[in-house]
């Protein structure tokens, strides 16, 4: 009776061992199915992820193309009749009319036609009919801009019209802004007149002259009618 009993005793014991083993096996399993579905998840959360990021930078880029639209649009509706073959030579646009310079939001035009130079009055129409006036000079380092694109020619007394002039012993830019910065040369030679001139090849804060509105010289145009949004 007593080695039956020893018997039954393993046979229980080696019940249990058995028991214990299938149940590890079974949680091994589960821990390595349940790695497997969190490893899916993670992959399957990456690539949701990853997409989200595409489609983020596609909507983005789509924004700008439609701002980008958007402005370009709002410059032609500023023209009565916009001059295409002035922006888009050979049917490929650019931001300034052709012969134009763009700097900082704004073209420039530098008019540097020989012997064919105009009067204060006849300069500003002639930037009135591209839809521009004569340039603004809003700060030193427009001046500095402008006085890197002009030469000298003729003689000394010759320089570009500006935009600027004289009422009431005020002077006054044509957009109607009181002029601050006072860029005037000590001594010109020039008869003072009621416009200004910018004399090339001189100090940056000593370069406008008061010249007669009559005399004959070339001139700079401006305008904010920039065709393609700046970055």
């Amino acid at each position: 009776m007593a080695v039956c009993k020893a018997q039954g005793n393993g046979s229980a014991k080696q019940s249990k061992t058995e028991a214990l083993d299938d149940q590890y096996g079974v949680d091994k399993w589960n821990n390595w199915m349940v790695s497997v579905v969190m490893y899916k998840q993670d992959a399957d959360l990456s690539e949701l992820m990853a997409k989200i990021r595409v489609l983020k930078n596609q909507t983005e880029e789509l924004s700008r193309d439609r701002d980008d639209l958007n402005w370009t649009l709002g410059v032609i509706l500023k023209f009565d009749n916009f001059p295409v073959k002035d922006f888009c030579p050979d049917k490929k646009c650019q931001p300034c009319p052709k012969g134009w310079i763009l700097h900082q939001k704004k073209c420039y035009l530098f008019y540097n036609e020989a012997l064919n130079w105009k009067t204060w009055n006849k300069s500003r129409e002639h930037c009135k009919r591209t839809e521009a006036d004569l340039v603004v000079i809003d700060n030193l380092q427009e001046q500095e801009f402008i006085s890197e694109h002009i030469e000298f020619y003729y003689d000394i007394f010759h320089g570009y019209w500006i935009g600027l002039n004289e009422r009431d012993d005020s002077w006054f830019w044509v957009d109607g802004r009181n002029d601050t910065l006072g860029y005037w040369m000590k001594d010109s030679g020039l008869v003072l007149g009621s416009v200004a001139l910018m004399m090339p090849q001189r100090n940056l804060t000593e370069s406008w002259v008061k010249a007669h509105p009559g005399f004959m010289s070339k001139f700079i145009c401006e305008n904010d009618k920039v065709l393609m949004r700046p970055n």
